[in-house]
């Protein structure tokens, strides 16, 4: 699980930069079509819904976020944006895509970010934890800038990931470039956000089925339909991944 793909133990020595895969042309066609706007679509709703408590114009910090997946709707949500991401490259795609002025892009260390204590009002980072050179220290780093939240997704150990072995052949012939990825219980994104004063309040699972069977058929329509009664029996909140969870900063004395 995520733990046994840890490696924390020197994180000064550590520089984090699997978002510059994430960030790609390429990495972005698997998102394209109905299945793959779907996906977005899905996870653009749950982060906007779960950073809704937020005053207008609230400060975010989006680490990572050179995919431009969740930048642009933040921006049109009101919110004061800045992208981070560990190479300047990350930026490409949210310059094709965000006018000049509406955000804010930089360039750092996804694991020493660049931020006094509590800069930004809430921190966003989706896309990036399961393939993080130390998850833990990312964590870290989230929880440190921000005021108020973290919002991340992980792909759960607890759902049809546990056959993520069996399927990732499929997954590669139908993605070409995918890359494996790190599994978490529940348990231990929640433990690690409360070793750093943060708990998790909010959890949105987004499927049921694996998304690699939703790409192989790759038809929205029946990809929604085959999602729904687990969203009605309460399937996918048990067992539905990836997981979006949000995590407050406890107050003080609590």
């Amino acid at each position: 699980m995520g733990s046994e793909a840890d490696n924390s133990s020197q994180p000064a020595l550590l520089r984090e930069d699997a978002d510059i895969a994430t960030s790609s042309e390429d990495y972005a066609r698997r998102f394209a079509g109905g299945v793959g706007g779907w996906f977005v679509e899905t996870q653009t709703r749950l982060t906007l819904k779960l950073l809704r408590e937020l005053p207008a114009g609230a400060s975010i910090l989006d680490v990572g976020g050179g995919h431009a997946q969740i930048a642009p709707p933040l921006v049109e949500a009101g919110y004061e944006v800045t992208v981070v991401g560990s190479d300047p490259i990350c930026g490409a795609r949210l310059e094709s895509r965000l006018a000049r002025g509406r955000y804010r892009f930089e360039a750092a260390n996804l694991l020493a970010l660049p931020y006094p204590d509590r800069s930004f009002d809430a921190v966003v980072c989706l896309r990036l934890l399961p393939h993080s050179v130390s998850w833990t220290v990312l964590i870290g780093e989230l929880c440190r800038v921000a005021r108020r939240s973290v919002v991340l997704d992980y792909p759960s150990a607890r759902s049809a990931n546990l056959l993520s072995s069996y399927l990732f052949p499929v997954k590669r012939a139908l993605e070409r470039n995918t890359r494996k990825f790190i599994l978490f219980n529940p348990s231990e994104i929640n433990s690690a956000f409360r070793e750093r004063g943060f708990i998790v309040r909010k959890e949105q699972p987004q499927f049921l089925l694996p998304m690699v069977l939703h790409r192989w058929v790759n038809q929205s329509v029946l990809s929604r339909m085959a999602e729904a009664p687990g969203g009605l029996l309460g399937l996918t909140r048990w067992f539905g991944s990836p997981i979006i969870i949000r995590a407050d900063r406890r107050a003080a004395g609590s």
